[in-house]
């Protein structure tokens, strides 16, 4: 990651160890790959909720066509059960308009604002917080992440640049001492070398303040990233229960709506065959 092509202006001496670079860099690439694993599953939920309200608009639709028959016209019993269907259609419509807001809110959101840039923020919003956000819906208390865990990400890579700056800075100084250190100890030499120490050391302080907070907070953020994301996932599946827990209530009344007493399903079965059969047995569908 720090990685200078040219040798030009740069210090001899190894200002930091291998060991420290490959554990910043393994912390660091496991962050930037929980960054992109999140960009995805904030996209394949919102195409999942999309898909979910299509559905449910396109079962209203069928609904309302079927209504629009002229055939309700002239049979009572099929206007009847068309309506028992169009009336559960609308239910499930609401219960889905209902949980598809829930998810936008708890789950969706959250996982979108992780992106949202505050270029003031220091890096220490990584810190764990006991304060969440809750979102009251029907039956159920869904939990929302705290949205101080936006500005995570963007806060994360200001502060890997501020570090890279900080090293550039103190491998230009090390570099300027260390060819002091070179020359003859002359009087104007040893004044100078003298400087350039003292400029070194808050360089050389503030660097290491620098890495030592990421090499800290990284494995710390990454270890509790669960903390975040579980009550987003708590959140989708209470929502998810509730939903379909109305669905098997709405459609268990619309059985019991349509359902004739007495018939088994073989029984409807060979009814609809023997119509079906008779259907095809007219002059005006048969094969030619």
């Amino acid at each position: 990651m720090s990685w200078i092509p040219f040798k030009i202006g740069q210090p001899k001496k190894q200002i930091v160890p291998k060991t420290v670079e490959r554990d910043f860099e393994r912390e660091y690439g496991k962050l930037q790959q929980l960054e992109e694993q999140t960009k995805r599953l904030q996209k394949d939920m919102k195409k999942s909720t999309d898909a979910d309200l299509a559905m449910s608009k396109s079962a209203v639709k069928i609904s309302l066509d079927l209504l629009s028959n002229p055939l309700c016209e002239q049979d009572q019993d099929f206007l009847n059960m068309v309506t028992a269907l169009d009336t559960a259609m609308k239910r499930m419509d609401a219960f889905n308009q209902e949980k598809v807001n829930q998810i936008q809110k708890t789950v969706i959101e959250p996982l979108k604002n992780i992106f949202r840039s505050i270029p003031a923020l220091p890096f220490s919003v990584m810190e764990l917080r006991v304060c969440r956000e809750t979102a009251t819906g029907q039956s159920t208390l869904l939990h929302s992440p705290p949205l101080g865990f936006g500005s995570v990400f963007p806060s994360l890579s200001m502060a890997v640049k501020r570090r890279e700056q900080a090293l550039q800075d103190y491998r230009r100084l090390q570099a300027k001492v260390e060819k002091y250190e070179d020359k003859e100890k002359t009087g104007p030499v040893l004044a100078k070398l003298h400087q350039a120490r003292e400029e070194l050391r808050p360089v050389r302080e503030d660097f290491e303040a620098k890495n030592k907070q990421l090499l800290d907070e990284m494995p710390r953020f990454y270890g509790s990233r669960l903390d975040y994301f579980q009550p987003s996932f708590e959140s989708l599946v209470r929502a998810q229960v509730v939903y379909y827990s109305e669905m098997h209530k709405i459609f268990g009344d619309l059985t019991q709506q349509l359902d004739q007493p007495g018939h088994s399903d073989e029984q409807r079965e060979r009814e609809n065959e023997a119509k079906l059969s008779e259907l095809r047995a007219l002059s005006i569908v048969a094969d030619d």
